[in-house]
């Protein structure tokens, strides 16, 4: 297996640890952690180094779509899930049962759930867009309070409004 590298983005509801070889991001998570604690140096792969940039753009406001490549690992069903979530509009929402019939099968919401939950590439493969049927925000491994800032900084950014409501 290719080396691991991991690098820390320190975005405005807190540290971002984006994890990768030189193929591409193998995770993304939100850290706990209050600082970066790893920094790009010498052996940083470029494809960290633009997953970086292009996280700053997306906190900025810059960008809406992410290029970087993804190298993730899952069930089929996973990968049917995780390849639908870029669909949903930057801004915008989808609902559990949405996603259950983009892949096929409207009968599979909870491992449509179970799936965006495994999700290790978060806001690149954008599972914080996912609600409840009943508009509610539901789960989000990032934490509630931080998907509802990513989905009202899209909307913001999206409408052309200040990125600082």
């Amino acid at each position: 297996m290719n080396e691991l590298h991991h690098v820390d983005y320190p975005s405005p509801i807190g540290v971002v640890e984006i994890t990768g070889t030189e193929q591409g991001i193998v995770s993304l998570y939100f850290s706990e952690r209050e600082q970066p604690l790893y920094a790009v140096d010498v052996d940083t792969p470029q494809v960290l180094k633009d997953a970086l940039q292009q996280l700053d753009e997306y906190f900025r406001g810059q960008r809406m779509e992410f290029t970087v490549p993804c190298l993730s690992s899952g069930t089929d069903f996973q990968q049917k899930v995780w390849a639908a979530l870029p669909a949903i509009p930057y801004g915008e929402t989808a609902s559990y049962r949405d996603i259950a019939r983009a892949v096929g099968n409207e009968k599979s919401v909870r491992a449509v759930g179970n799936a965006n939950s495994k999700n290790k590439i978060s806001i690149i493969i954008p599972c914080h867009r996912i609600i409840g049927s009943n508009g509610k925000l539901t789960g989000y491994a990032g934490s509630l309070t931080r998907k509802e800032w990513l989905l009202k900084h899209e909307q913001a950014v999206r409408n052309g409004q200040s990125l600082d409501t």
